[in-house]
């Protein structure tokens, strides 16, 4: 794939526009984590109500998520993102307003929050819906890779950015800049016109139209199986990252908070060179480089549980993030190539469930085994799994064998 290729779905109107209000709209949603993070420690100081606040936000999001992905596969998908776009601004504005005046408790904002994580459960799958829609066939992998391009960019700015807004004049007015990128957003997508035909007519039910799109889910082996691959990808993922990681680095005055600090920083990074590579790399068969390229994380948790050294888990983080992104690419095309259109985003909801589903329990589940084994053993014994579970996927045929679709 040349680098003009690469670039594209750019030269095409309406995904330009769409590119825009995307990358607005996370801007601002790339500093929520520290900006929220702040704001509920400001207003009482207890890790608890963070985490309160935090699993509001994620259960929200897990409630309503199938029913987001058959909203945006009954309703024109720009007008969600539109609508869920003008309630995050609302919202997100309140919760600015009352952390600047002195007037926000947790409840407020554990309720405002918790609409947030509601919106998201529509924005997820309409988000990946319409790509298909704005571009050709061809040029699908382009279009996501530099959509990850810009999520993954602003992911390393953003939390910079938030923590000298949040030093500087407070977590309220942090949050207040999220808001604003909405409404940005929002007249970026008025030039997205879609066909009504892009709508699915629907006479049946919301349990019937759930039931379809089920039913085509598991009509896909090689959806199942990486999504069921990824639910313990996840929780393993997020388990020793999220949670012995820091562990091990308060431990090890060798790696430190501080050196903890440059892993994350690394992974980040290699996230942005694994989008760059797949501007340029366009694989025959998408699943078995995304899965050769996710099984590079291994390593990194390996290193972190026998050798936790600065050095050798920023250069494993590195490769780690960069096989991670391959994947993500790979699998997001792939699932836009090869689902009907009319059911796209209800597989995608049924895809990012898992995901989310796998999100607590890795916490829970690693911050149990962290107090009860010793912490190299299990993360000796997480990589082992990671690495096999990612490799054996390719053992299913149609997950092996999927081919590109023809363009």
């Amino acid at each position: 794939m040349t680098f003009a290729h690469s670039l594209a779905p750019l030269r095409r109107r309406r995904f330009a526009w769409y590119f825009a209000a995307r990358t607005v709209s996370h801007a601002g949603s790339a500093m929520v984590t520290v900006a929220l993070a702040f704001a509920v420690l400001h207003i009482t100081g207890s890790a608890l109500a963070l985490g309160q606040v935090i699993a509001a936000r994620v259960t929200a999001t897990l409630v309503f998520l199938l029913i987001g992905g058959v909203a945006a596969d009954r309703l024109p998908r720009v007008a969600v993102i539109q609508t869920c776009h003008v309630i995050s601004a609302v919202t997100q504005g309140l919760a600015a307003y009352l952390v600047i005046t002195g007037r926000a408790t947790v409840p407020t904002i554990l309720a405002l929050e918790a609409v947030n994580g509601a919106v998201t459960a529509f924005t997820m799958p309409a988000f990946i819906g319409v790509v298909p829609q704005l571009v050709d066939t061809a040029e699908l992998q382009p279009a996501n890779a530099l959509l990850a391009l810009s999520k993954s960019t602003l992911d390393v700015v953003g939390p910079a950015v938030a923590g000298i807004l949040v030093a500087s004049i407070g977590p309220g007015w942090a949050l207040a800049v999220d808001a604003m990128t909405y409404p940005v957003a929002v007249a970026c997508l008025l030039p997205v016109r879609l066909s009504r035909s892009d709508a699915v007519e629907s006479a049946g039910s919301m349990l019937a139209d759930l039931r379809e799109g089920w039913t085509e889910f598991t009509e896909r082996t090689w959806v199942w199986v990486v999504v069921l691959v990824f639910m313990v990808l996840n929780g393993i993922h997020l388990g020793a990252m999220g949670v012995i990681g820091p562990t091990v680095a308060t431990q090890h005055p060798e790696l430190g908070s501080h050196g903890w600090g440059f892993v994350m920083s690394a992974i980040a990074l290699g996230v942005v060179l694994g989008t760059l590579v797949m501007m340029r790399y366009r694989p025959r068969f998408p699943l078995r480089a995304g899965l050769l390229g996710v099984s590079l994380f291994a390593p990194t948790i390996l290193v972190l549980g026998i050798w936790p050294r600065t050095g050798a888990l920023v250069a494993l983080g590195l490769l780690g993030g960069l096989g991670v992104q391959i994947f993500e690419v790979a699998w997001t095309t792939a699932l836009q190539e090869h689902i009907p259109q009319e059911r796209l985003s209800r597989v995608a909801s049924y895809d990012s469930f898992g995901s989310f589903v796998a999100m607590p329990l890795g916490t829970l589940l690693y911050g149990y085994l962290g107090a009860q084994v010793d912490t190299s053993i299990l993360l000796a014994v997480s990589a082992a799994t990671f690495a096999v579970m990612a490799l054996v996927a390719l053992a299913v045929p149609s997950v092996r064998g999927l081919a590109r679709a023809s363009s």
